[in-house]
This record gives C-alpha cells, sequence and structure tokens, in this order.
C-alpha cells in the first residue's frame, strides 16, 4: 500500500490543489492549542487550514485511522474514516466547511462562487486525484457520506481543550 502522504509531498500539482482550493497542507499541522479526545484515545495532528484549523488523526494506526477537524472558534467534527475519504471530500466539495444542510443544491451554490474565480477547477481537482492514484465519487455520493460520518460516528469522537477541560461543540448539528 502506498502513503497518500508521501505522494501528496512528491506531487506538486495535488499538493498545490489541496492547498487551494482545498484548503489543506501538510505543512500546518501544528496544533494552536492544547487539546485531547475525551476517550483517551491518541490524536496525531496531520495537516493545517489556512485559517489555523487543524485536521488530526485519531487512534492507532496508519493513513486509515478517522480524522478529525477542529477550528479556533472551539468546533470540531469528524470529517472522513481514513485519508483517502478526506482527500475525496477536500477534491469533490473544497467548500464542505459551509455545507451544513449536506445537499447537492447548497453545495452547487457555492461551487458557483467557486468556479467564478477558479474556472479550471474540475480540471485542476481531476488532475490532483490522477496523481494521487484516487477515484472521486459525485458529490451526492460525498455530502451523504459527510453527513453520516460528522453526525453519526462523530459522536464517539469529542475533541476537548485541555487547560480547561471543556469540550469542543460539535461543528455540524443534526437540526442544521
Amino acid at each position: 500500500m502506498h502513503s497518500l502522504i508521501a505522494a501528496i509531498r512528491a506531487n506538486d500539482t495535488a499538493s498545490a490543489h489541496l492547498a487551494w482550493p482545498g484548503d489543506f497542507e501538510l505543512d500546518r499541522g501544528d496544533p494552536p492549542e492544547e487539546v485531547r479526545l475525551a476517550s483517551g484515545a491518541a490524536l496525531e495532528p496531520l495537516a493545517g487550514d489556512g485559517a489555523g484549523n487543524t485536521y488530526y488523526f485519531c487512534g492507532e494506526g496508519g493513513e486509515e485511522r478517522p480524522i478529525l477537524y477542529a477550528d479556533l472558534d472551539g468546533q470540531a467534527t469528524l470529517v472522513a474514516i481514513g485519508l483517502p475519504e478526506l482527500l475525496r471530500l477536500l477534491l469533490v466539495v473544497p467548500w464542505w466547511r459551509d455545507c451544513s444542510e449536506f445537499t447537492v443544491e447548497q453545495s452547487r451554490e457555492l461551487a458557483a462562487e467557486y468556479l467564478a474565480d477558479l474556472p479550471d477547477l474540475t480540471a485542476g481537482r481531476d488532475r490532483a486525484a490522477a496523481a494521487l492514484g484516487l477515484d472521486l465519487p459525485d458529490e451526492a455520493t460525498v455530502l451523504t457520506r459527510l453527513r453520516e460520518v460528522a453526525l453519526e460516528r462523530g459522536k464517539d469522537y469529542v475533541l476537548v481543550y485541555t487547560p480547561e477541560n471543556e469540550p469542543y461543540e460539535a461543528y455540524f448539528t443534526a437540526g442544521e
């Protein structure tokens, strides 16, 4: 099995597209705050985004581990089970943070804003996916999976701000 982290680092096309519009950079993985999982499971910084938010691997293992996203506003959510799933999310729906309804309609409205600034977004996404050896599902599949992971599986992944022993709020809630 090949390492996707190594593949991202080795491929400028993939790493550039993941950096923008994906807003995912392996070299930004230093967490800004002292945090832990409420369960006591291992937590390992993976990457960050331009706003200083962090993606974390949860538990023991390799790139197949669940991935949690935490922002500086005290919100966190499980976004993927494994790095391949996260990369598919970032490539197909890089505006996922604003898709609180998890619908294709909402996603397409957000996509229009991105496409206005990045007319070659789809071609860039396809080049990045090919460079990483990833097949990309459709938007509806990615959003359905994000909803399932964030709202159902994510209940077991509560991030805690260690100095105050305060849990982060859920990034998405079922009522949105």
